[in-house]
């Protein structure tokens, strides 16, 4: 897959993983806090991909005696 195609499965899920927990937890939240909410998990997947990608580079990384 693209990083684009991956950018728009993570934006659908995001939109929606935001409005699922808003409805559930904040029923009077508006679009406003929707959006907000799902830039923010679109963020943190980045964030924790590249956290993965790190310490996975680190781990294949030859150890020195």
């Amino acid at each position: 897959m693209t990083r684009y195609q991956i950018l728009a499965i993570r934006a659908v899920l995001g939109i929606v993983f935001a409005v699922v927990l808003l409805r559930f937890f904040y029923p009077r939240a508006g679009i406003a806090y929707a959006i907000g909410l799902a830039v923010f998990l679109v963020g943190m997947a980045y964030i924790t991909e590249a956290w993965r990608r790190k310490r996975e580079a680190r781990d294949r990384e030859p150890r020195s005696s």
